[in-house]
C-alpha cells in the first residue's frame, strides 16, 4: 500500500431512523441512515406489496382471473 494516501480508519456510531444504534468501521465518525437490518421489510420478513393505482385489479379484468 502506498503510504499517506488512505482515509484515517476511527470506530463510527451508526444511527437510524427507527431509533437502533450501532458501532462500526469508517472514516467519519458519526453516520445516520434510514434503513437497518432491524427495520428493512427483507430482514424483518413484513414485506408490504402496494397496490399503486388498482394495476393488480386491472390485471386480472383483463384476464378474467378471479382472486
Amino acid at each position: 500500500m502506498k503510504p499517506d494516501i488512505h482515509p484515517e480508519l476511527t470506530e463510527a456510531t451508526v444511527t437510524c431512523v427507527c431509533g437502533n444504534v450501532f458501532q462500526t468501521i469508517s472514516s467519519k465518525p458519526q453516520m445516520r441512515v434510514e434503513v437497518c437490518s432491524k427495520c428493512h421489510p427483507f430482514f424483518t420478513g413484513q414485506r408490504k406489496y402496494v397496490d399503486t393505482e388498482g394495476r393488480v385489479e386491472k390485471f386480472r379484468q383483463k384476464y378474467g382471473l378471479n382472486s
